[in-house]
């Protein structure tokens, strides 16, 4: 009788690892199709006209679509590998995370691209349009990574990583304020000073607030018997 691979945490993780991984190749192929459609001349920044042309109003609803069943997706994955609330949430920051980091290693082996970590991209169309250079959502897709790892490795172990109602205010707030700068780097991608509207500094406090967060919950946990 074969074994369950869920019924292991390293195998389940492996797993998940394996389906984030997957999702990011067929996430990298449907972008080159959208590349070749949309920007046939060449994918850069300023767009020209990115998503006022009547023709493309079909594709962007199909797109926008799209990444709304991608999230559920994720969420379904967490919901199937976690046994309780937290450990879904460590195997949906897993999944999202190991999915944007190889979202971006396939496109690189797919079309070469990007050049640099500081090439900007279209990270997302959900309520608006998101962007920045590629460096930014790795950075959080890496934090993402760690903090799920911890949580996932502490619940193995038995000492489970505790937070409170104002902790996830925190975090919370932390992602309002990563999205914003997102978003505001998003609504001038037409414009020739489209790099202007993006906040590294913003970016950077939203961040540092979620890794401030984290670690107070990993102290405080870590002083819990």
């Amino acid at each position: 009788m074969m074994s369950n691979p869920f019924s292991k945490p390293i195998s389940r993780f492996l797993v998940v690892v394996a389906f984030g991984i997957a999702f990011a190749y067929i996430e990298s192929a449907v972008v080159v199709y959208l590349r070749e459609i949309f920007h046939p001349d060449g994918f850069d920044f300023p767009l020209t006209s990115f998503g006022m042309d009547p023709r493309w109003t079909p594709l962007l609803v199909t797109e926008i679509g799209r990444e709304a069943a991608t999230l559920v997706l994720i969420l379904t994955g967490c919901y199937l590998a976690g046994a309780n609330i937290r450990q879904r949430f460590a195997y949906f920051l897993v999944i999202f995370a190991i999915w944007d980091i190889f979202y971006y290693v396939w496109l690189k082996l797919l079309i070469d691209w990007p050049a640099s970590l500081m090439d900007w991209d279209i990270l997302f169309l959900i309520p608006t349009v998101w962007a920045s250079p590629v460096l930014y959502p790795v950075l959080v897709s890496i934090t993402m990574l760690a903090m799920a790892i911890l949580v996932l490795g502490r619940d193995l172990t038995g000492r489970p990583i505790r937070t409170t109602r104002l902790d996830w205010i925190g975090y919370v707030v932390a992602c309002v304020i990563i999205v914003v700068a997102f978003c505001m780097g998003g609504r001038a991608v037409t414009q020739a000073d489209y790099a202007k509207h993006f906040s590294p500094a913003l970016f950077a406090a939203g961040n540092i607030l979620a890794i401030a967060v984290f670690l107070k919950c990993l102290v405080r946990s870590g002083r819990r018997r």
